[in-house]
């Protein structure tokens, strides 16, 4: 764990390029077939258990703890959209659940693919933090709930990949200038011969929207928690790294295209009436590089970090008449707030580009 936070701490240049760390354990209870088995009946007895030793962690103190069949769907939603809860698990209705400690650092989702799904989510690289922070909770629950577990194999869980620790270890990352000088590709492929994976937004099968990945370890049996942390922990900080070159290189050799990328953004989200989701996560993620520069002057990344969160689809309906809206609807409203919040942020400002050297034909 140390050799993966120096890792990343040694890095040149300014900027959030890790935007968040999470560690996901999966767990079950004895003897209690899985959700994906279990009648209706059962899974209610097995939700009830759970959430009154969900209750008494002094984590939950003045938290939330619902059954998914008292949340709107807009609800359901904005907890995704704050990768709270699951996509599969927004579907959830009767027997299942979700608690959240009052900071959003830590929620629980229970009767998923498994009976419990435990996360602890902070900003910037912090994967022993967040570790640290869900083994509480876990070695808490365990004293009240007796978890599946094999001698030979760990912890037993729906899913094969996650038979061991059931931990899922990740990290989001911002990977803009990978992405501009075309070497994303480049990067997955080395991932993913290392035993990691690479997720979009929102998880598996989901674009990598904005720019942003999710780097996490594949499996986890065969394996101990420090070592799997370890390993992502030393792997983001060589992405990190590339990260810092490719923006480097892209300032050295080819100006004009990044100043052309973030101020086209700027334009767009300070001129539009009407504008999408997916468009805007795409922009805000130039904006955010304009940032991470220093090519803006009053703005921040915690204000394109707002602008991220509160324009996506339920955040949107949510905040401004918590009903369905249609898509055209929404994309004039986030166009507006957009432009609202932006209106007294003024452009970025670029260094000059220095004039083409003049070649032996041009003497």
């Amino acid at each position: 764990m140390k050799n993966g936070t120096e890792t990343h701490e040694t890095v040149p240049l300014p900027g959030r390029i890790v935007v968040s760390s999470r560690v996901r354990l999966a767990r079950n209870l004895d003897g209690q077939p899985f959700p994906g088995w279990a009648k209706k009946s059962e899974r209610v007895a097995i939700l009830e258990s759970i959430q009154a030793a969900v209750r008494d962690l002094p984590q939950m103190k003045d938290g939330i703890c619902q059954t998914m069949d008292t949340l709107s769907q807009i609800e359901k939603q904005v907890l995704v959209e704050k990768h709270l809860i699951s996509r599969e698990h927004a579907g959830r209705n009767i027997g299942s659940g979700v608690a959240i400690d009052k900071k959003a650092a830590i929620s629980v989702m229970i009767n998923e693919e498994d009976h419990i799904r435990m996360q602890a989510i902070l900003p910037g690289f912090k994967l022993p933090d967040v570790y640290g922070a869900i083994d509480q909770v876990d070695s808490a629950l365990a004293r009240k709930l007796i978890f599946a577990f094999s001698p030979a194999l760990g912890f037993l869980t729906a899913c094969p990949t996650n038979v061991g620790t059931g931990m899922r270890a990740s990290a989001m990352l911002h990977l803009p200038a990978l992405r501009l000088n075309d070497h994303i590709g480049k990067i997955i492929q080395a991932v993913n011969k290392l035993g990691l994976t690479v997720r979009g937004l929102y998880g598996e099968g989901t674009e990598a929207l904005g720019d942003l990945f999710q780097i996490s370890n594949q499996t986890s049996l065969g394996e101990k928690e420090a070592d799997i942390l370890h390993r992502l922990g030393k792997v983001i900080g060589e992405i990190v790294r590339h990260e810092q070159n490719a923006r480097l290189t892209l300032l050295e050799k080819t100006p004009r295209l990044m100043y052309d990328h973030i101020g086209r953004a700027y334009g767009i989200l300070t001129t539009a009436r009407t504008i999408t989701s997916k468009e805007t996560m795409n922009q805000l993620s130039m904006i955010n590089l304009g940032v991470d520069l220093g090519f803006f002057k009053g703005l921040d990344l915690a204000m394109t970090g707002e602008l991220f969160e509160v324009t996506q689809p339920a955040h949107l309906q949510q905040n401004h008449s918590n009903q369905r809206m249609s898509a055209e609807d929404r994309d004039g409203l986030r166009a507006d707030f957009i432009r609202g919040k932006l209106e007294k942020i003024p452009g970025p400002v670029f260094p000059a580009i220095p004039p083409p050297r003049a070649g032996k034909n041009d003497e």
